[in-house]
């Protein structure tokens, strides 16, 4: 009689459980790509027909540019940061009221895994969302890129900040209407109020020193230097402001899935 041999277990691999949970979240908001890619790109893309055609020539922006193309990277990076929130904060809210979030608690995860997958998950949407919009408006002429490694820093920090601020919400919020409220009436208002539809500039002096308190301003200011070479304040302090911010988010992220923060009830 044969004895019966079986498989050896393989190692496990830190990379590969990574990987596991990243491409399952990407995969989450691909497979309602309509509601979660195609909806918020058309979103931006009215805006961008009403109050580019509306106010194109009533609007002051930087020197050589139009108010159509000043437009542009506002709408791109409020896309971007939107979605970037939205993904992480809803898909671990719903795993939660589901019960099936504890299905990532069976395997050998570590908290830097788990914050890093829900985390450049939710980058990826908000970046694909951002180009989506990006490429939309060529419709109305595409606007202009001095230097792309300044939009490229300020998008991907950015995403970074707001899917690790939707990892830290998604994990406090126990029911929808706690997570709406954190959207409507904190994310919302501070992202309409960070110059995406003008320049703060153009503010009496008290709004726009007002202004400088906002950090999404720094984002979608620093964003929009990329592709003009101009911006409202120092790009650099921008930068510095955004990074910092984005390193703090991430590692409070990280901090709640080590401790299990409200992961087991």
């Amino acid at each position: 009689m044969t004895q019966k041999t079986f498989p050896k277990p393989q190692p496990y691999h830190a990379g590969a459980a990574f990987l596991t949970l990243f491409e399952k979240e990407v995969l989450r908001f691909r497979k309602i790509a309509l509601q979660t890619v195609l909806a918020p790109v058309i979103m931006g893309v009215m805006y961008l027909a009403v109050f580019g055609e509306l106010l194109d020539d009533k609007m002051a922006t930087f020197e050589g540019v139009t108010y159509t193309q000043f437009l542009v990277p506002g709408l791109v990076m409020m896309s971007l940061l939107q979605n970037s929130f939205a993904n992480s904060a809803s898909s671990l809210l719903q795993s939660k009221i589901m019960g099936s979030l504890v299905f990532i608690e069976l395997p050998p995860f570590s908290g830097l895994q788990l914050a890093a997958a829900f985390i450049g998950a939710s980058v990826v949407r908000g970046l694909v969302v951002g180009i989506g919009v990006f490429i939309a408006t060529f419709f109305w002429g595409r606007p202009m890129i001095l230097s792309p490694l300044w939009v490229l820093a300020f998008a991907v920090l950015g995403a970074v900040l707001m899917a690790s601020l939707g990892v830290i919400c998604g994990l406090w919020a126990d029911k929808y209407d706690q997570l709406g409220a954190f959207q409507s009436f904190v994310l919302m208002p501070l992202t309409f109020l960070s110059g995406v539809f003008y320049s703060v500039k153009s503010l009496p002096p008290v709004w726009e020193t007002a202004s400088r308190f906002n950090p999404f301003f720094y984002m979608t200011d620093g964003f929009r230097y990329g592709f003009f070479g101009q911006s409202d304040f120092n790009v650099w302090v921008s930068l510095t402001v955004l990074a910092a911010a984005a390193v703090v988010a991430a590692a409070i992220a990280a901090r709640l899935f080590v401790i299990g923060y409200k992961l087991r009830k």
